[in-house]
């Protein structure tokens, strides 16, 4: 038996029991689909891991496998990163520095392939996370030539 709003003498109701059950299905499937999508590179935290390098969207990163340096135009990305150590005051990996040649313009130009050793140190707290760190200093010693008009070893700090 039935009253008028569909429920039965049990109080569960047909039709809205049915769309809860669909609702829950959406979003678990839309949870797995973003899972799925999201980025390779987008390495996730684990325990213990209290230093990071902070990427162009703000995300924290643990030995990531890409790494934009030129967040304006994302012409100069560090790829193919194979880490060999991250601890709490430096990590150092190898990998490729792939650099727009902007010739004859950055629009039209060609990534070039440099190997590079790089090191990446001077933690310093991340404002607005107690007890994450994040690496505000990056050394890259190119291991053939190097992309002109750079020199075989360069440094510069990341972004606070």
């Amino acid at each position: 038996m039935e009253d008028h709003a569909g429920r039965t003498a049990e109080g569960t109701e047909r039709a809205g029991g049915r769309r809860r059950r669909i609702s829950t299905a959406v979003t678990l499937a839309a949870a797995l689909l973003a899972a799925a999508l999201a980025p390779a590179s987008a390495t996730v935290r684990a325990p213990g891991d209290d230093v990071v390098l902070v990427d162009c969207a703000s995300e924290p990163q643990v030995r990531p496998e890409d790494f934009i340096l030129a967040c304006g135009d994302g012409n100069n990305r560090l790829v193919d990163l194979r880490w060999t150590s991250w601890g709490p005051q430096g990590a150092t990996a190898t990998g490729t520095d792939m650099v727009n040649d902007c010739v004859p313009y950055c629009a039209a130009g060609t990534f070039r392939a440099h190997p590079v050793r790089v090191t990446v140190s001077d933690p310093r707290p991340w404002p607005g996370d107690d007890g994450l760190r994040h690496f505000t200093r990056i050394r890259m010693v190119f291991t053939g030539t190097p992309p002109a008009p750079l020199p075989q070893d360069v440094s510069y700090d990341l972004w606070d």
